[in-house]
């Protein structure tokens, strides 16, 4: 009687948020992996269900490796996300390094998390109908960020910055997405068009007066304009709420609210 053939395999190991990629069983521990063929690394861990924008770092055996390492049976696999305090040289680090001030761009689906992080002052390029392709070019074009909550979309292979939105309600995207990538200190809230994303600048309450409905004009002197589209804002009603979103994120940002 013939025995069966054992599948070659190695041992692979998730750490941290990666783990929010695979089935809540298999989470915080070792997997086995096959590896018939001499895989790559990032084919390995895009195999099972990480995107390799989400990989800062890749031990095989103990030594720092790269996504095109090939991988041999019983090799040990680790691999990290991002992590500010780890303690490796920056030539092992497979992620792009962090801005100071981060550019997003964002797929169709995540339209009202893109006019949060408008509001908040990043810079988050949004079109309702942007195909994949679209997207991704922009995200190398531009040196952005792809925000998506489409995984699949992450593993394109000529993508470098990307990000897997885990939460679902906006209010709480926007607060993961700034946790994420903001340092706090840039975070300018109301500087930015909510429709365009253009910055937007002082203006003379002369020079937009035929713009301003008549009760508007007389009840504000302070107005802004959009650097791209032109549409102009004050702070009317609208405002108001605007600035209460704003100071409920900032506040669960632990960052000190904005001045009225």
């Amino acid at each position: 009687m013939t025995s069966a053939v054992e599948t070659p395999c190695c041992e692979l190991r998730l750490y941290s948020n990666l783990n929010d990629f695979v089935r809540p069983d298999l989470r915080h521990r070792t997997l086995l992996r096959p590896v018939g063929g001499r895989p790559t690394a990032k084919d390995l861990i895009e195999g099972a269900g990480v995107p390799h924008p989400e990989v800062d770092l890749i031990v095989v055996n103990d030594v720092p490796v790269d996504f095109q390492h090939r991988v041999e049976p019983r090799d040990r696999v680790a691999v990290y996300p991002r992590f500010e305090q780890l303690n490796v040289s920056p030539e092992v680090r497979l992620l792009p390094p962090p801005r100071d001030e981060e550019r997003f761009v964002l797929d169709g689906h995540l339209g009202r998390l893109a006019r949060l992080l408008r509001l908040l002052g990043f810079d988050a390029s949004y079109r309702s109908d942007a195909d994949d392709s679209e997207l991704v070019a922009l995200s190398i074009n531009e040196d952005r960020t792809l925000l998506t909550r489409d995984v699949g979309l992450l593993k394109r292979k000529q993508l470098k910055r990307g990000y897997w939105v885990r939460a679902t309600a906006p209010r709480r995207q926007v607060v993961e997405v700034a946790r994420r990538f903001s340092s706090t200190p840039n975070v300018q809230p109301l500087s930015r068009c909510l429709a365009c994303n253009d910055v937007l600048a002082p203006i003379a309450a002369a020079a937009v007066a035929d713009l301003v409905p008549a009760r508007s004009r007389s009840a504000f002197n302070e107005y802004s304009r959009c650097s791209g589209c032109q549409r102009v804002y004050w702070p009317g009603s609208h405002f108001d709420r605007l600035t209460t979103v704003v100071e409920e994120t900032l506040a669960e940002l632990t960052i000190p609210s904005i001045e009225r």
